[in-house]
């Protein structure tokens, strides 16, 4: 088992100061093969954000950003979360529910953003909210709950 300190690179970004990476280390895997470059901050404002810069595989038949791009970039915002705000233990952890109001087509020449919060943290669930913006543009309302899990000896 990959512990998640060890499968994770989510340092300082140099082309992005005050940002930071979160990159898996295996660039095969969903994340970076799929979702490419990410990198995460926390605002001014107390919210995380998590930040992906869609390409052209990211759109569908529209010319906008798939609605699968989104979900997703709102699913690993739920652990980004879990990392910068909450118990910072978004390792051995899995969505237990996830609902979405996509009210808005994403452009895939801009930058798109889950900016997130946590409503609750207990013991065993992470409760989270937020949006997904374009420069104040929204894609995307959700709110989600993690279960956190033990790792398996």
């Amino acid at each position: 088992m990959i512990l998640k300190d060890e499968a994770f690179e989510h340092g300082p970004d140099p082309e992005n100061p005050g940002w930071r990476h979160w990159n898996l280390k295996d660039p095969t895997l969903f994340n970076g093969a799929v979702m490419g470059k990410l990198i995460t901050r926390v605002d001014p404002d107390g919210k995380a954000r998590l930040r992906m810069f869609p390409e052209r595989k990211h759109e569908n038949l529209q010319g906008i950003i798939h609605g699968a791009v989104t979900l997703s970039l709102i699913d690993i915002s739920l652990f980004t979360t879990m990392h910068t705000l909450g118990s910072g233990n978004a390792g051995p952890s899995v969505t237990l529910e996830l609902s979405t109001q996509f009210v808005g087509g994403g452009d895939p020449t801009r930058p798109l953003d889950a900016v997130t919060e946590i409503v609750r943290e207990t013991g065993k669930l992470v409760f989270v909210r937020g949006m997904v913006e374009q420069d104040g543009d929204i894609v995307a309302s959700f709110s989600g709950i993690v279960r956190k899990m033990q790792p398996r000896a």
